[in-house]
Formats: C-alpha cells, sequence, structure tokens
C-alpha cells in the first residue's frame, strides 16, 4: 500500500497543533495515511521505526546563497542533512537569472565570499537560460536534492540591463526603457513562480572583479522611484521583498519597513535582515519587535529575519566581511588579491593610525563589536598565540594597541592565522524573546556563502534544543517552534511546503530528541570538491537526524546519504501563487 513507512514517532504537522504518536503513510510523494494505530507494511520497502522520535515537516532556509553551488552540486547535502528539504535562493539582491558569468563573479565573489572562478565558469558552463522561465526549467533538469523557491534579484536585474558599471554610479539613473524593461523582467519572474525580489541597501557589500571593484550592490544606487515602481508590482501580486537596509542609516531601515504599511493600499510583504541582539548596539533588540508592532498594526506584512543561534564568525587573516563597514577594513580588503599590496599597506603607520581611529569609533550603528579582547586565536603557526586574544597578546607583547597586534600576526601570517568572536545573539534570554516574537521569521543561515567564516546549516536543530531544554521555563512549545520553522514560512511565502498533512508533500524529518546535544555546536570542516578542494565549516550532528524524506523519497539519515541524493531529482521547483490581502488579525 506505501512506498514507506514512519512509524510509532510523535508527529508533529507544522500548523502549531498538538504532537501525538502516530504512523505515517508515504504513497507518490505525498502523506497517504496518518493513523493512531500501526499501518499494513506488506510490500512496503522502506519502514522507519521513529519510536522515542520527533517527526516533523522538513525545515524551510529562507535565506541562502546557494545560486551557484546548486549549478554544481544540485544534492545541496550539507543543508539537507540537518533536516533542511527547501531552500530559497536569490537573497540579498543577486540571483543568477540574468546576468553573465562575469558579472555574477563580481556580485558574489566578495560579497559573499564564494571564490570568485567558480562563480565565473560555473555560470559560463551551465548556463543556459534567458529568462526566469527558461532558468527555472534548467534547475528542474539537475537532479536536485532539496526543494527549491527563489527570489529574483534587484542587483541582478539591474546589472543585466544598465551593464555593471552604469548600473553602480551615483551619476546615472535608469532610462524610462530601463525601467521598463526591469520591470518587465520583475513580472516575468512572478509570472514563472518566484516568491518576489530581493534587495539590498546595506552600503559595506562590495563588488569583486577589477572594473567595478569595491562599488557598492548595484541595487544600493536604486532611487525611490525605482524602488517604487518594483515595490507596486509585489504589493498587487501579493509576493514579498526581502531587503537590507544600510544599518549606518536609520532612515533606510524605517523607510524599508514603512513600505509594508498597507492603511491606504494593499500591504507589502517585506522580509527585512535582521533582527540580531547585538554586541555592538546592546539596546537595539528592543527595537525589533517594537517596529514590527507597530508597522503590523498599521496594517503591515513585516517581518525581520533572524538566526536564532549564537552569530559566531570566523576569519582566516583579514578575510571578514564585517571589516567592510568602515573605511581602513575595506581598504584591506580591496587589496585582497594582491596580496603583497595588501601586506604593504598593513605594514604602513599612517594606514595603522586610521585603523586605530576606526576601530576606537564604539558608538553609532554598526555589526562588529571592535573589541580585539572579544577574538579568540584558534590557529597560527605561532603557538604562543594560540588560544589568546589579540588584545592579551598587545599586553604579552609590551602594551601593544590591540589593532597592532592583530596587524602585526596578520603580516605575518596571513590567512594561516585564524580566529573567532561572537558578534550577536550571545544572550540566550534576548534570543529566546526575538525567536518567539511574531514579527520575525526564523532563517537567515546565508548557506552556500561564506564558506570559511560561519556554519548555521543546524539552525534549526539547534533551536528545537533550546525549546527541549527551556524545561519549567519554556518560551515556546516545542509544536510552536516546529510551525516557526516550517508551516508558518511556507504559508506566508505562498508555498507548497511546510506541513504534514493528509495529502501534503511528503516532506518529513525524524529527529531523535536524545540528541539535541552538544554534537549540534561543535566546529568541523568538510572539502568542497566543486569549489576545488576549499575545506568549508560545516556542521556535524549524525545521530541527530535519523531520517530525511525529500517528496516522499529517503534522502539522508544518520550521517549518511542515499545513492539517490544528488543523482536523480528528488526535490522540486516550488512555484509561488499570488496571494490576496489578508486582514490583520488574521496574521496573529
Amino acid at each position: 500500500m506505501f512506498d514507506s513507512i514512519i512509524k510509532g514517532g510523535r508527529w508533529f504537522d507544522g500548523t502549531g497543533a498538538a504532537s501525538a504518536i502516530r504512523h505515517l503513510g508515504i504513497r507518490d510523494g505525498r502523506i497517504a495515511a496518518i493513523s493512531e494505530t500501526a499501518l499494513d507494511e506488506t510490500g512496503c520497502p522502506r519502514v522507519v521505526d521513529a519510536e522515542g522520535m520527533w517527526v516533523i515537516p522538513g525545515m524551510i532556509d529562507i535565506h541562502t546563497h546557494y545560486d551557484v553551488e546548486v549549478l554544481l552540486e544540485p544534492s545541496l547535502s550539507e543543508s539537507v542533512r540537518h533536516g533542511v528539504t527547501t531552500v530559497l535562493l536569490g537573497s540579498c539582491s543577486l540571483s543568477t537569472v540574468h546576468v553573465d558569468g562575469e558579472t555574477a563573479g563580481d556580485l558574489f565573489g566578495r560579497v559573499e565570499a564564494i571564490p570568485r572562478d567558480y562563480v565565473v565558469s560555473a555560470l559560463d558552463e551551465h548556463r543556459t537560460w534567458v529568462t526566469a522561465t527558461e532558468f527555472i526549467e534548467a534547475l528542474e533538469q539537475l537532479p536536485l536534492g532539496p526543494n527549491l523557491a527563489c527570489f529574483i534579484g534587484h542587483s541582478d536585474m539591474r546589472a543585466a540591463v544598465m551593464g555593471l558599471d552604469r548600473a553602480t554610479r551615483r551619476e546615472v539613473k535608469p532610462s524610462a526603457e530601463e525601467l521598463a524593461e526591469m520591470e518587465r523582467m520583475l513580472g516575468a519572474a512572478l509570472d514563472a513562480g518566484f516568491v518576489g525580489m530581493s534587495s539590498q541597501q546595506l552600503l559595506f557589500d562590495k563588488l569583486d572583479g577589477v572594473q567595478c571593484r569595491s562599488r557598492t550592490l548595484p541595487s544600493t544606487y536604486a532611487k525611490s522611484r525605482e524602488r517604487h515602481r518594483l515595490n507596486n508590482i509585489l504589493r498587487k501580486r501579493g509576493r514579498a521583498l526581502q531587503g537590507g537596509p544600510d544599518v549606518g542609516n536609520p532612515v533606510s531601515l524605517v523607510s524599508m519597513a514603512a513600505s509594508s504599511i498597507g492603511l491606504w493600499r494593499d500591504p507589502l510583504k517585506v522580509s527585512l535582515l535582521s533582527a540580531a541582539d547585538v554586541k555592538a548596539v546592546p539596546g537595539a533588540a528592543k527595537m525589533f519587535p517594537a517596529l514590527g508592532k507597530i508597522i503590523n498594526g498599521l496594517d503591515g506584512d513585516f517581518r525581520w529575519q533572524h538566526l536564532p543561534v549564537p552569530f559566531e564568525v570566523y576569519s582566516d587573516g583579514i578575510s571578514l566581511p564585517v571589516f567592510e563597514e568602515f573605511g581602513s577594513g575595506a581598504a584591506a580588503l580591496h587589496l585582497s588579491d594582491q596580496l603583497d599590496e595588501q601586506r604593504h599597506l598593513l605594514c604602513d603607520e599612517g594606514y595603522r593610525r586610521t585603523f586605530r581611529k576606526d576601530y576606537e569609533k564604539k558608538y553609532g550603528p554598526r555589526v562588529w563589536h571592535r573589541d580585539f579582547f572579544d577574538a579568540d586565536i584558534v590557529a597560527c603557526p605561532d603557538d604562543t598565540v594560540l588560544g589568546k586574544t589579540f588584545g592579551q597578546v598587545g599586553v604579552d607583547r609590551g602594551g601593544l594597541h590591540p589593532v597592532d597586534a592583530f596587524l602585526d600576526l596578520v603580516v605575518e601570517h596571513g590567512d594561516k592565522l585564524r580566529w573567532r568572536t561572537t558578534i550577536s545573539n550571545h544572550r540566550p534570554e534576548v534570543a529566546d524573546v526575538l525567536a518567539a516574537d511574531p514579527s520575525v521569521q526564523l532563517g537567515f543561515s546565508d548557506a552556500g556563502a561564506h564558506l570559511r567564516n560561519m556554519a548555521f546549516y543546524n539552525f534549526g536543530l539547534r533551536l528545537l534544543r533550546r525549546v527541549a531544554a527551556a524545561g519549567q521555563r519554556p518560551f515556546m512549545s516545542v509544536e510552536r517552534a516546529v510551525h516557526r520553522l516550517t508551516g508558518e514560512l511556507a504559508d506566508w511565502y505562498g508555498l507548497d511546503a511546510g506541513h504534514l498533512r493528509l495529502g501534503d508533500r511528503a516532506d518529513a524529518v525524524v529527529i531523535d530528541p536524545a540528541h539535541l546535544d552538544d554534537t549540534l555546536e561543535a566546529y568541523a570542516e568538510s572539502p568542497v570538491a566543486v569549489y576545488g578542494g576549499l575545506s568549508r565549516m560545516v556542521n556535524r550532528n549524525d545521530e541527530t537526524v535519523r531520517a530525511v524524506f525529500v517528496n516522499g523519497r529517503y534522502v539522508f539519515g544518520r550521517g549518511a546519504a542515499d545513492p539517490v541524493l544528488g543523482t536523480e531529482r528528488v526535490g522540486e521547483f516550488l512555484r509561488a501563487a499570488d496571494q490576496p490581502h489578508r486582514p490583520a488579525a488574521a496574521k496573529a
């Protein structure tokens, strides 16, 4: 009767309803039975004994940068192994729908720390599409692991229409014909089933390459008229705007959030980067729920994106994106492809004075806390500094300024110096408030990007661990946490995913709650064959996830991929549909 049976597990349907012990039967990629009593296993080729386990819908990762990797290694197994069965591409104004290989390399290489040469070659080799519809058709020819959904990137469209050079000049505005072409591209992407558009105003995301190197992303040059015209298309269709404001300009944040308000018009669905408990600005965490409540109280449909785990980052030498947010850091990263010149710059005393001045600016909006006493050295050819902070190294070297201690070590050891720090979400009690807030969406993993800087592929499991461990002081129920990671996201983006009810898509994950443990936070690395063997930061918690099903097919369990993963197409491209406006009360 069934292709697979998951028997005797605690079943969560993805709606937030009470969980219960149930037996699930899967047939033709859908949930065909949910029974209180055992199902007939006769002739069933796969039976998963889930006694003592949780059976949840496959999790949804709403913020990834797999746009390049999916062309080279479409299994996307680093996410699938942790129970993620649907991923959204095209975040932060970046997609690969309209740009050529060279332009894609400039857009993704430095901003997302994906090796530029591989970006260029991947697009040059695999790009057979011109339109959004053809892009989807090309993806559907790949042996996809998870399901995919996609934003169309504002920078992708702008660069393709205007050319990257003109698209990144302040004095250049798109002509009427160029703006109309961007509108046509957006409409065509929505017609094809894209969930919406991503646009970025953040000014420390910088271009790679030579011609336009160190300019900000094309979408940051768009004026209000251009943004409003594109937003109005999204508004009329009930699709989403995913965006990032300029953190140094509060007006940017407020204007992007306020664009969701629907008192005199249809609301715009806005998902904004990002709600975080930032070490550098500890009071800001209270602002996110407050602003969300105000905007949604004005008939908006506004959400913050939030990573529900500590935002711990690593860096090899000075290769960390947060340095882009101030002038001296950006100047060093501008020379990241010219190492001799970069080393000369880092030795220059005038440069060091500027860096120290930037470092000592402790006030105002920013991401990095700029405290080298809160930055641990984890690898270095000089083993006398291992385990110390740069601040302590400065003390040990006769009271050297922390900046000079840092720069001295970078000059001496380059990318063989590896260090880490946590920049946000470090206070559990504050993180609990953000994770439970209704104006917050759980995501922002950046999966597929920043390969040497961070690994949040298992963020959903880490949230479930925190919820399960809350004991007598729960900040949300397990059922609510599962809903937030699955059905809530699918419903908001208009995707057929995230639920385990009769007739639903059979994306299912079997989790052993006894192994929601310290392995979830352990450090691990694994080489990426398609990026020349680059060692990527990953997560490894093989005993936690016992089984992963995508569209009814078993693909992963206990740290081992099934042979089907990456060899046969299991995942599908999920097309969003236009969504009518719902009253604010219905969204609560």
